[in-house]
């Protein structure tokens, strides 16, 4: 709920960012860029022998699960605060994203999680036709019990 209402500080100091000719960067919240980077280092060092188009396969409840989910759910934050951001803020964050590579380092580990065939459990055994359901097909309910 928090990160929607954060761009609106950087909406205030916008006016000071239009008189340099460099091209202009601003990070989004300093604390949240601190534990994407750290996460990034993370996953790399999971993921680096796996090259991208295969893709690795996390065990439930693993330490690698915990670290790609805290992951995941970060990147979710950033852009839950990406859209309630102006879009001449947008411009600035992520000229910042583009700076540090993360925009890059997301995709990288996004196509090694992806799994190549992502059917709902218990239809993998079936042969795949064009009614196979899958998570891109589906609506998704997670519903915490």
């Amino acid at each position: 709920r928090l990160m929607p209402e954060l761009p609106k500080f950087d909406d205030e100091d916008l006016k000071s960012y239009g008189d340099e000719e460099e091209e202009l960067a601003l990070s989004p919240p300093a604390a949240l860029m601190s534990i994407l980077a750290t996460q990034e280092l993370l996953l790399e060092n999971i993921l680096e022998c796996i090259p991208v188009g295969e893709f690795a396969v996390i065990q439930p409840l693993s330490d690698e699960f915990c670290l790609v989910l805290g992951y995941l759910l970060t990147w979710k934050l950033t852009l839950a605060f990406f859209k309630a951001a102006s879009s001449q803020l947008r411009v600035l964050y992520s000229q910042y994203l583009r700076r540090t590579k993360s925009l890059n380092k997301l995709l990288y580990h996004l196509f090694r999680l992806m799994p190549e065939n992502p059917v709902f459990s218990g239809q993998a055994s079936e042969v795949p036709n064009k009614d196979t359901k899958t998570f891109f097909t589906e609506e998704l309910h997670l519903d915490v019990k």
